[in-house]
């Protein structure tokens, strides 16, 4: 993790701590994960569409992609002939994600999906 996940992550652990988060407005009831009021009303027919007929940005169809293949180079041995080439299709789609402005920590830090794997299995 980056030094601002980490004082971040310090910084909700002390307030879990110190209950800060208890009896907060709509504690308990679900998440509202299609919410697009964040979409201006103009806009909201057409991403509801692209959104409905699977379309993602190319950005995250970037990402997806090296996500699989980033999961895929952990199967192959360092070895193997297949290595180099997956390794290089992985360096180039990672320089078009930091191009684009997305970060690519995701690629190379899989301590916190661990820690989020952990704590929910306790």
């Amino acid at each position: 993790m980056g030094l601002l996940d980490d004082w971040a992550e310090r910084h909700i652990l002390e307030g879990q701590r110190n209950g800060d988060f208890t009896d907060l407005p709509g504690a308990g009831k679900p998440l509202i994960l299609d919410d697009d009021s964040h979409v201006p009303e103009a806009l909201r027919a057409g991403y509801r569409l692209l959104k409905n007929a699977g379309y993602l940005p190319p950005e995250l169809l970037l990402r997806q992609e090296a996500v699989e293949l980033a999961s895929l180079l952990r199967t192959v041995q360092q070895d193997d002939t297949r290595y180099c080439t997956l390794n290089k299709k992985l360096a180039l789609l990672e320089l078009k994600l930091q191009q684009a402005g997305v970060s690519t920590d995701f690629l190379r830090n899989h301590a916190y999906g661990e820690k989020i794997i952990k704590h929910i299995e306790e």
